[in-house]
């Protein structure tokens, strides 16, 4: 007969993606308002974001057309110009040098629309990323609680049935280890005193027996001490 609550070495626990959802209204009730929570913040966020990358790209466009406008404008001038007109070799090298900026200028501009769209597909992506890794970690962590309070409802139904050797524990790094440990003591204390008013219980026979009491009575008392001895062996 055992005196200790944690009797023989505790089975080797298997890992596996299903038993990580070991109590899935708990979990997923958690891991849902970390969720939120999350897309709360994360949300208007990567919308403000966006809205500022497509005022910067509207202001872009609109410097381009601006530009044009003034090249425009300028070629014109330069064209009509009595002096300046007149001299094809400058109006040409003109031109050049006003489609060689245009150019820079739309260059920069589909630069920006690259950027925003690059911008929206890395804020979904990101999005989409956050919301995988953070259920995937809820369940996780959310599990090292859960996992020990499964166990201890297991545990605490094994007492209430009268047995009262287990030879399960948390695994390493799952929380309540502090509340496992004060469990199996009061297991242990209840082992004792059983112990003892079994060994009480026999005392109590051979006075019975020695005494002239009944069979009945002796029997009786008997079935009571194999109980709770049954109980510390179980």
């Amino acid at each position: 007969m055992t005196t200790s609550a944690n009797a023989g070495a505790p089975p080797r626990y298997k890992r596996s993606v299903k038993n990580y959802l070991i109590d899935s209204r708990f979990q997923l009730k958690y891991t849902s308002f970390i969720l939120i929570v999350s897309m709360m913040v994360a949300v208007p966020l990567g919308a403000f974001l966006f809205v500022t990358s497509k005022a910067v790209v509207a202001e872009g466009a609109k410097v381009v057309e601006e530009s044009k406008k003034v090249s425009d404008v300028v070629k014109m001038s330069i064209k009509n110009d009595p002096i300046y007109g007149s001299d094809p070799e400058l109006a040409k090298a003109f031109s050049e040098a006003a489609g060689g900026n245009d150019d820079k200028i739309i260059a920069q501009q589909k630069a920006l629309e690259g950027q925003q769209r690059t911008l929206l597909m890395a804020l979904v992506g990101g999005l989409t990323l956050m919301v995988v890794l953070i259920g995937v970690l809820g369940i996780y962590f959310t599990h090292k609680v859960a996992g020990p309070i499964y166990m201890m409802k297991s545990l605490l139904r094994q007492v209430g049935e009268g047995r009262l050797n287990f030879n399960r524990r948390p695994r390493k790094g799952d929380e309540l280890q502090d509340f496992f440990e004060a469990f199996t003591a009061m297991v242990a204390q209840l082992k004792e005193r059983q112990e003892l008013e079994v060994k009480q219980l026999t005392d109590a026979i051979a006075e019975a027996k020695a005494s002239g009491a009944s069979e009945d009575a002796v029997a009786k008392i008997m079935g009571v001490r194999d109980t709770m001895r049954a109980a510390l062996d179980k």
